[in-house]
């Protein structure tokens, strides 16, 4: 299974393309979508957009992982970054890939085993879990990684209560 996990940002957006086949999980891709603070709103969404619609075409992920926004102490900061996440949840519904949400706590769980690790503890290990010289750089596209293995280890589980984070998946296509 492939999937694309997403560190959403107006700044910086992480995006990292993991896949499991039989019991490892292995990168595919990666990359950190940067938008100038100079650039109007709506261009720097347009941006994070087409850079987005790539790699789904490039990538061709089965589905989305996508970091929740947990805390934020600025309200402007927490109103860019959702609309940004707003970008990732339509591109992908559009396709029809199902998004899945998750809490940064949630994230470093799967990973570490506790909800409050610190950063460098999830970049470890997920530098280890894909088997990596070392760890993905910038932050961002490590925290999206994460993500995406924090989908893969969750997919089990879910199956087996039958519960998910679902954020969106399209019913039928138009």
């Amino acid at each position: 299974m492939r999937i694309i996990g997403v560190d959403p940002g107006l700044a910086n957006s992480g995006i990292g393309i993991v896949e499991q086949d039989g019991g490892g999980i292995t990168l595919v891709g990666s990359k950190c979508i940067t938008t100038q603070p100079s650039t109007s709103f709506p261009e720097r969404l347009m941006s994070i957009y087409g850079e987005l619609e790539d790699a789904l075409d490039e990538y061709q992920p089965e589905a989305c992982a996508i970091e929740s926004i947990f805390f934020a102490k600025n309200a402007k900061s927490a109103f860019q970054v959702g609309h940004a996440r707003g970008v990732f949840i339509l591109s992908a519904g559009i396709r029809g890939i199902p998004v899945f949400e998750y809490t940064p706590p949630q994230i470093k769980k799967a990973l570490v085993g506790k909800g409050r690790a610190d950063k460098s503890q999830v970049q470890y290990m997920t530098k280890m879990i894909l088997n990596l010289p070392e760890i993905p750089k910038p932050d961002h596209v490590a925290d999206a990684l994460a993500a995406a293995i924090c989908h893969l280890n969750s997919i089990k589980f879910m199956s087996l209560t039958g519960s998910e984070q679902l954020v969106y998946k399209r019913k039928r296509k138009r």
